[in-house]
């Protein structure tokens, strides 16, 4: 159970800040609401309490997961496949499984692949959809602006490029 004010992850929609909870009555059916403010995008998302374990809503990591996973996205070894649709489903499941080291794997893989081919329209929205959620979350767990984490990323990224 979490409480107001704990920095939550939301997998496929990111980091948040648990504003309140609300009994609401949606659909005829009464139950217990968490309201999640998302920093990155500032919009608010109800989760219902008893799916929490089926979303996966999870606290935000510590700031030695950050260093790891910010390490971690300096390797430039990616093994894809080269059939765009099972690339697509597997970074899909990735980004479906709320892990930040996934989500991280999803950013690192394409944007090597961008830079080194290109990026379908499908894979180009994946790329800017799994980099907000990773941002989203880095910038809870290290308190930063959205500027601020994307310019960590893009400098994590831009100096595995020059290696």
């Amino acid at each position: 159970m979490f409480n107001i004010g704990d920095k939550v992850v939301y997998p496929m929609h990111g980091a948040g800040i648990i504003e309140a909870i609300e009994e609401k009555e949606i659909l005829g059916e009464r139950q217990k609401y968490y309201v999640m403010r998302m920093p990155i995008g500032d919009m608010k998302v109800m989760v219902p309490l008893n799916n929490v374990e089926n979303i996966g809503l999870r606290e935000v990591v510590d700031h030695s997961t950050v260093d790891k996973v910010l390490e971690r996205m300096k390797k430039r070894d990616i093994k894809d496949t080269l059939n765009w649709n099972r690339r697509y489903r597997a970074n899909l499941d990735k980004m479906r499984s709320g892990d930040i080291y996934e989500v991280a794997d999803v950013v690192r893989s394409l944007m090597v692949r961008d830079e080194e081919k290109g990026l379908s329209t499908g894979e180009r929205k994946m790329l800017e959809n799994a980099k907000q959620i990773l941002i989203s979350e880095l910038a809870l767990a290290r308190d930063l602006d959205e500027a601020a984490a994307f310019k960590l990323i893009d400098g994590i990224l831009s100096s595995s490029q020059q290696n």
